[in-house]
């Protein structure tokens, strides 16, 4: 690797460490905020959990899919599902994110990295399918773990992200007992 490719890599990496400052709605279960990176970790972790139920699945794309699939926050921060509205065209903005992050990286490494983020958000592949599911079930997750403030809205919970959860069997399954942990957390009024 030439001195120019290794620098490009370390200023991209540096932009790409904003990730860790990039708050999310979610709560860890002692009340803090997470972050986005934090949230990815778990994801590839969740992935590598269940790994062998994907059969038939590239599974090193769908790590690069989990991988990727938040980047673009590093810039402009992550806007909450239950505040997501059309006319702002999230995906778009996180977009152009993303290739402002890539920028310092060498032009085909800058293409990998948009294509598995397009494919994500395209939900183009079995990979990024899964990826789209197991990314709603960690999130709904990490709510049903995190200490939340009083007001925390449950329900929104168990229509957020059916449409991927139902994809796979195994995520039909864990979809199935996160639901009814979030349906007693909502009549519990989210105490713990």
């Amino acid at each position: 690797m030439e001195l120019r490719e290794l620098m490009g890599a370390l200023r991209f990496l540096k932009d790409a460490e904003r990730l860790k400052d990039v708050l999310r709605s979610a709560h860890t279960s002692t009340g803090r905020q997470e972050s986005t990176a934090e949230h990815t970790w778990r994801l590839c972790l969740m992935a590598m959990v269940f790994e062998k139920h994907f059969d038939g699945i590239d599974f090193t794309k769908l790590l690069k899919i989990s991988l990727i699939h938040d980047l673009g926050e590093a810039i402009h921060g992550d806007i909450p599902a239950v505040a997501q509205r059309p006319e702002q065209k999230k995906s778009e903005a996180e977009r152009e994110d993303l290739l402002t992050l890539l920028t310092p990286l060498e032009p085909a490494l800058q293409a990998e990295f948009v294509n598995l983020w397009d494919e994500y958000e395209e939900a183009a592949s079995p990979e990024a399918r899964l990826v789209k599911g197991l990314d709603k079930l960690e999130t709904i997750l990490q709510h049903n773990q995190g200490l939340n403030p009083p007001d925390f809205d449950y329900a929104f919970n168990l229509t957020y992200g059916q449409q991927y959860t139902a994809a796979h069997p195994l995520l039909s399954a864990l979809r199935e007992l996160l639901d009814e942990e979030t349906e007693r957390k909502a009549v519990a009024g989210g105490s713990h």
